[in-house]
């Protein structure tokens, strides 16, 4: 069975302040409310991030709408949300996190075709400010090469 409504949600801040590294896919641990709200769309990941806790890997500040038929059943807007690796993929993260200094940074949150919740999460190094400045005059350049060949 194809899951129909697709979820794409994106953290577009991620790819500027951060320079991408390795890619994972990481189920997540919902309560029955969250992943119906989700399903509608009503989420969001811009300002989230992960963090270990008792070498579990958790996402954090990741907002989740209350569901409106939920009642007293509802879950909180903002938790820590376990996630759902390997675990020779969370001894790896975990390694590296702590020996140079990198991040994990969520990108994307989907539901897959089974219709299951996953998140798509980058191990990344922060971007300094020139680097940032570096990352916007490439994207006018290309929108001004594009500008010129559409004319023509």
């Amino acid at each position: 069975m194809k899951f129909e409504n697709r979820v794409n949600i994106l953290n577009r801040k991620a790819r500027f302040n951060y320079e991408l590294l390795d890619k994972y896919e990481a189920g997540l641990v919902l309560k029955g409310t969250e992943i119906k709200s989700l399903r509608l769309g009503k989420a969001s990941i811009a300002e989230s991030f992960c963090q270990f806790i008792n070498d579990e890997l958790y996402v954090i500040n990741m907002t989740i709408d209350e569901y409106f038929f939920g009642n007293i059943y509802n879950h909180s807007i903002k938790r820590e949300r376990k996630l759902l690796l390997n675990k020779k993929e969370i001894n790896k993260l975990l390694r590296k996190t702590k020996e140079s200094g990198l991040t994990i940074v969520p990108t994307r949150l989907y539901l897959n075709n089974k219709g299951l919740a996953k998140i798509e999460i980058y191990l990344a190094k922060g971007k300094k400010i020139y680097d940032k400045r570096e990352t916007i005059k490439e994207r006018e350049t290309q929108r001004n090469i594009n500008r010129l060949v559409k004319k023509y």
